[in-house]
């Protein structure tokens, strides 16, 4: 990541936010890209602490500053906010800031669009501090494109990897007229940005080409006679194979098995998803152990939805498990939320640890980076590790990808 200051921090926060964003080093070997601080984009309605240009996306950092630390933030972006339980007021600006970072991105896209430069998706990520033990946000404002995070290098880092995720890398070409948008002072080389992972050319990637524009070859008349003829011949050996099969099929005592449905499949931003087991019940004590297996005994659950997927991270393979809790009431799903998110206190048991895996599929779930949230009465548990090598709880690349997999629905 290389360093750009244009101006100075807008919050205090963002001298948190310029420390975080440093932590990550020059290079792609963490995230690569430019951070420029301290700039104001035309037609954003305040100045950022932050724009982040990756090769594949741009987000757009405001922080906002709390009177004092927080060990609860409720980010929610249609209503106000709450900050340990109070709602938040605000001297100036909007009284939801998450309102502010999406306006900010929707004129940076504006402003892009406008002068026809690569289609990259803009997001936002919103930065609370100076301290925040604990921010949460709706999973329907997921999908809106902003993240309400802490001040601190993995959160915003795991935020970002989850929001920059076009389709393919924008050329240094573009990406030196994107920064020129944000300050017409900030230039950097193609040297510089090759070595900050932004390619050279915007060559298509044949792995992520549409097909469909692949142009249809013509043949000479006299080839396409024979190919017609070839064709012909052709079909009517696959009728004789199919009538064949069909009388073998008749004649038999009865149908063969089908053949096993090939697994559902999700994307979320990009990632695809492969359902391999589920499970679905109605009591989550026999499910679960620890501390939470005995709060369980004490305040039963409704529904137990459980889901192991699998996936790919860089062309790295991981398994991910899913466990949604259904409970009666807002106040029991914030009660399990705060208890299943603390160290050592145990869990919802996963599919692998019941035997219930498939053939190559993870070991188990032990070393997992796990992130839970709550939305209403309801409860979202994901876990992460990477199948043939070793996992931490605190893997960066892990826990964005949990962020990403709260958002599957398990399909019976």
């Amino acid at each position: 990541m290389r360093l750009v200051r244009l101006g100075a921090d807008p919050a205090k926060v963002g001298a948190d936010i310029r420390a975080a964003i440093s932590a990550w080093g020059a290079g792609p070997s963490v995230l690569g890209g430019v951070a420029v601080f301290g700039c104001r984009p035309p037609g954003a309605p305040r100045p950022l602490d932050a724009v982040i240009v990756l090769p594949r996306g741009v987000v757009v950092v405001l922080g906002v500053d709390l009177p004092e630390p927080a060990l609860k933030v409720e980010a929610p972006l249609r209503t106000p906010w709450t900050v340990d339980g109070w709602p938040m007021v605000r001297a100036e600006g909007a009284v939801n800031p998450g309102l502010e970072g999406l306006e900010s991105a929707a004129a940076l896209a504006r402003s892009l669009q406008s002068r026809g430069l690569e289609p990259l998706p803009v997001a936002a990520v919103v930065v609370v501090g100076p301290y925040a033990g604990q921010v949460t946000q709706p999973t329907t404002d997921l999908h809106r494109g902003v993240r309400v995070v802490s001040p601190n290098t993995t959160a915003i880092l795991a935020a970002a990897r989850e929001l920059a995720t076009y389709e393919r890398s924008c050329p240094v070409e573009p990406a030196q007229q994107l920064l020129h948008v944000l300050d017409e002072d900030c230039r950097l080389s193609a040297a510089d940005l090759v070595e900050e992972g932004f390619p050279e050319s915007g060559d298509t990637d044949l792995a992520t080409a549409d097909t469909m524009l692949i142009p249809k070859f013509t043949e000479p008349s006299a080839v396409r006679r024979l190919s017609r003829r070839t064709g012909l011949i052709a079909a009517a050996a696959v009728l004789v194979v199919v009538c064949a099969a069909l009388i073998t099929w008749l004649s038999a005592d009865g149908p063969s098995a089908d053949p096993p449905a090939a697994a559902p499949v999700q994307r979320v931003d990009g990632v695809e998803f492969a359902q391999r087991v589920t499970d679905r019940a109605q009591t989550c004590g026999p499910h679960s152990f620890g501390d939470v297996q005995r709060w369980f005994e004490q305040r039963p659950c409704r529904n137990l939805t459980r889901a192991v997927f699998e996936t790919q991270v860089s062309g790295r393979p991981a398994a991910v498990s899913i466990a949604i809790v259904e409970l009666p009431d807002e106040q029991a799903a914030r009660e399990l939320r705060e208890l299943a998110d603390a160290a050592g206190t145990g869990g919802v048991t996963d599919l692998v640890a019941e035997g219930r895996g498939w053939p190559g599929g993870p070991d188990g779930f032990d070393d997992a980076a796990q992130v839970v949230q709550q939305s209403g009465n309801e409860v979202r548990i994901a876990q992460t590790v990477w199948r043939h090598r070793a996992s931490a709880p605190d893997d960066v690349s892990l826990r964005a990808l949990a962020e990403r997999a709260l958002r599957l629905a398990p399909r019976a």
